[in-house]
């Protein structure tokens, strides 16, 4: 819902910050003082058409910003938006937009106040707001919206979501038709890569491991010299081979001897003797493993040839196929089985076709059990509609709900024919209206605007208020062409559709019946400061309110101040009934 709207330079309004409240707003005042131009402004930073003739005489441009606190349960549907455009805010209840028309007619839209493209303003604006008066704002005008608004109010969603998955099997279905009916060239030539890759893969006789096993084997080869040097230069020191100086064997021999000695005097030093003579033999095995290492260290060019033409070959490989063995086997893998599908592309393409018509079918008699339900819905839709609009004093009004279907060669089957689908269903309906007897019936669209169309509006809403996701709801004109006994009817199923279904609901009038539901009440007016013009708005306390309703009356004195607070000790009454 909208909590703050700031408008400035727009129109007759040099700067107007307005703070309204959750349930029922009402913009009152004198004719021309503004109060439709507050909507236009609303209209704008929607992402309505732009004028420049709007903006302020004497400034370069107008500047509109309106604040809303998101409904809790379309949150995540906003935030998808948000996040994946980068414009998440500082709160994730709170979206902030704004606009800025300039006189050179440059406009500048800002959400969360980062620039953004006026198709992205207009697509959340659609989804925060409905504005009758502005067509463009107008959910309930876009026949796209009438389905699921259908389908809702006749509690069919479970149904239509099982049509929705049946037609997201038939779309894999199709998308793999697709692929096998591609030209038998373009399947050979496909084979004939596949095989190659095959082929290539397979001629190296890759094991996993064997990279790092081959790299470890080419170090070992390449510095054969300096093993060899630094594994004898070991033995010699160990073993004395070549040398006159005593060895490290002899030493240790010779200590272990002495320590022997040693350990017969004095008993309790055997421990460490054993200990010393566990250690010569380590030392001995050690020799041994190094001398072994050492006589198997051959200098092999050919060898290292071999190591070093191999792994080219797998870096080679890497290179086609993937960042290791492991995962050039698997493309080896894929290849086969892709391989295969191709060769036996004709047999699935039957089991393919055959399983097409099935669900074909399935989906012909789901679409059709969807489309019936529907249809009842339609008629219990348009009785409570037409029950709404007589309490509005349109008794003569007539609503349905059109339905039509486009055959389709390629399309789901019902009885001996077949027609176009989307995940939706088979139907394409349209909500219908005729506002007076022999008036034949006409899209919503078509009808003319004006107090009896937001009447007709009026009565959708309140039909639809519980289904029906956009959380703001602006009506102007609303009460043209009604006295104050029907005002008061709209006033109460205005001020309904705040609490029944928590709406957010702002309206211009001129009757203090409908004024009088108000939660909360704007006076617009306009004054002359020098030689300008200047428009205001100003939230009235309960003193205010019956004193703006006594005006509205156009009477003045003591009648005038009691049919006022009349009207508003009954609203109490209602209301606390309610």
């Amino acid at each position: 819902m909208i909590i703050e709207l700031f408008i400035r330079n727009f129109a007759l309004i040099e700067a107007v910050r307005i703070d309204f409240r959750t349930g029922f707003n009402v913009l009152t005042g004198e004719t021309g003082a503004g109060k439709s131009i507050i909507l236009d402004a609303v209209a704008l930073v929607l992402g309505d058409r732009a004028d420049t003739s709007v903006v302020r005489e004497g400034s370069d441009k107008a500047y509109v910003e309106a604040l809303f606190r998101l409904d809790s349960s379309h949150l995540a549907e906003y935030q998808q938006i948000l996040e994946g455009e980068g414009l998440e805010g500082d709160e994730k209840d709170l979206l902030l937009l704004s606009r800025e028309l300039r006189i050179n007619g440059r406009n500048i839209c800002r959400i969360n106040g980062r620039s953004v493209n006026l198709a992205l303003l207009r697509t959340l604006g659609d989804k925060l707001v409905d504005i009758h008066g502005q067509g463009d704002h107008l959910s309930l005008l876009r026949p796209k919206s009438h389905l699921p608004l259908l389908d809702a109010y006749a509690s069919l969603d479970g149904d239509r979501r099982a049509f929705q998955e049946s037609a997201k099997q038939l779309r894999k279905i199709r998308r793999d038709l697709d692929a096998l009916r591609q030209d038998e060239q373009s399947r050979a030539k496909r084979q004939d890569l596949l095989a190659y890759q095959i082929r290539e893969i397979d001629a190296a006789a890759l094991t996993p491991g064997e990279e790092d096993e081959l790299k470890a084997e080419q170090i070992k080869l390449s510095n054969v010299e300096q093993l060899l040097f630094y594994g004898n230069e070991a033995l010699k020191l160990l073993d004395g081979l070549n040398s006159d100086s005593p060895s490290a064997t002899d030493l240790l021999g010779m200590a272990e001897q002495s320590l022997s000695h040693l350990a017969n005097l004095d008993e309790r030093q055997k421990p460490l003797a054993e200990k010393f003579r566990d250690l010569t033999y380590q030392v001995s095995d050690l020799s041994a493993d190094l001398s072994r290492y050492c006589e198997q260290l051959e200098h092999s060019p050919a060898r290292l040839d071999f190591v070093e033409e191999r792994l080219d070959l797998i870096n080679n490989l890497k290179r086609k196929y993937g960042e290791g063995i492991e995962s050039i086997l698997a493309r080896q893998e894929e290849a086969r089985l892709e391989f295969e599908n191709i060769d036996n592309s004709e047999h699935r393409k039957q089991e393919l076709i055959a399983q097409e018509e099935k669900l074909l079918r399935q989906m012909g008699e789901m679409g059709q059990r969807l489309s019936q339900r529907r249809q009842d819905g339609a008629i219990q839709l348009a009785d409570d509609v037409e029950r709404e609009l007589a309490e509005l004093n349109m008794e003569q009004a007539s609503f349905r709900v059109s339905f039509s279907r486009v055959e389709d060669a390629n399309g789901v089957f019902v009885d001996d024919e077949r027609y176009v689908f989307d995940e939706t269903g088979i139907d394409k309906l349209e909500f219908q209206v005729s506002t007076n007897p022999g008036e034949s019936l006409k899209p919503l669209a078509r009808v003319a605007s004006g107090g009896e169309t937001s009447r007709l509006m009026l009565a959708l809403k309140s039909v639809l208020a519980r289904v029906d996701g956009t959380p703001t709801l602006i009506f102007d004109e609303i009460d043209q062409g009604i006295g104050g006994r029907v005002g008061d009817v709209v006033g109460l199923k205005l001020w309904r559709i705040t609490t029944v279904a928590g709406h957010q609901v702002i309206i211009v009038t001129h009757l203090p019946q409908l004024a009088g539901y108000a939660d909360g009440h704007y006076h617009v007016s306009k004054q002359t400061v020098g030689d300008r013009t200047i428009t205001s708005v100003k939230r009235l306390d309960k003193d205010g309110q019956v004193e703006e309703l006594a005006d509205m009356f156009g009477t003045s004195g003591e009648h005038a101040t009691g049919g006022a607070e009349s009207i508003l000790e009954r609203v109490a009454g209602i209301k606390s009934d309610l």
